[in-house]
């Protein structure tokens, strides 16, 4: 097979046309992975490269000049520094690829269902609140409270719990919907923000990761330590902004959903925090 300098004087002489020029030139780097600069990487990994580099090469083509250097010359050094921006790009990659999972295997087991007891100590608790010191039922009372933590009440939990209040499982639910159709602005604000705390948490994941991967005298070590320290600041800024946000309903809210006045949700959860102050400091001195 001609070496590339002939191929490209055929190319120019016309001897050969543009597609069968370019597919000899991938034919010979296929080929002849041990008379390039690459000839230590592994097989696979060269081919790889070949994918991404060509594309590029090809639209190089009309860019070389024949001023001094020979075409093999200008192919060899473009496939050089290519080659190093492959790598950079692969290690980026894999580095972010690594702290992403990093991060998501311990949160896939925060993820997990949780035991059974914990539905079944909530329920517990509920049945107590549920009933008053004269023994009288007051499910309007814990009705208000649940629509108020609306945020953190699925709908399964819902199913499970409006039997105890007195409720069908279909009513809490939708009155659950209509209290995120009214909170949706505010909603759709906490759920953005939370977007972007986790992407920034896995930001400072990959620049912790790129910076344990630097030589600590070089200037990438040095970069890499700046960012990391602004990152972590500005997460820290965005989780303190997360803390001071309140994503329970107000109280009118609430009353405009259960269809009652406002001063009466104001007065059921009033007497609801007193009797759970009252059980908890019961349970201490137990």
């Amino acid at each position: 097979m001609k070496n590339l300098n002939a191929l490209y004087s055929d190319y120019l002489d016309g001897n050969l046309k543009r597609a069968e020029f370019e597919g000899l030139l991938y034919t010979h780097f296929v080929r002849n992975q041990e008379k390039t600069c690459l000839s230590y990487w592994k097989r696979d990994d060269y081919e790889d490269f070949l994918s991404w580099f060509f594309p590029r090469l090809r639209y190089s083509i009309d860019s070389y000049k024949e001023i001094g250097a020979s075409f093999d010359a200008f192919v060899s050094k473009y496939l050089l520094i290519s080659s190093k921006e492959y790598r950079v790009r692969t290690t980026t990659n894999a580095i972010t690829e690594y702290s992403a999972w990093s991060a998501r295997v311990p949160e896939m087991y925060a993820r997990e269902e949780p035991p059974a007891y914990v539905h079944r100590e909530t329920e517990d608790l509920i049945s107590k609140l549920i009933i008053d010191r004269k023994g009288r039922k007051i499910s309007r009372r814990v009705l208000a409270l649940i629509l108020k933590c609306y945020y953190y009440v699925s709908e399964d939990y819902a199913e499970k719990i409006a039997p105890m209040i007195g409720i069908e499982p279909k009513t809490l639910i939708a009155m659950l919907r209509k209290m995120h159709k009214i909170r949706q602005k505010k909603d759709d604000h906490i759920y953005l923000l939370k977007e972007r705390i986790y992407c920034q948490f896995y930001r400072c994941l990959v620049y912790d990761r790129r910076l344990s991967l630097a030589k600590e005298d070089s200037t990438l070590y040095k970069k890499m330590k700046l960012k990391l320290e602004m990152a972590k600041q500005r997460l820290e800024k965005m989780r303190g902004r997360m803390a001071g946000i309140r994503t329970e309903a107000t109280n009118k809210q609430v009353a405009e959903v259960i269809g009652i006045r406002k001063g009466t949700v104001d007065s059921s959860l009033y007497q609801l925090r007193t009797r759970w102050d009252r059980m908890a400091k019961k349970a201490n001195l137990n």
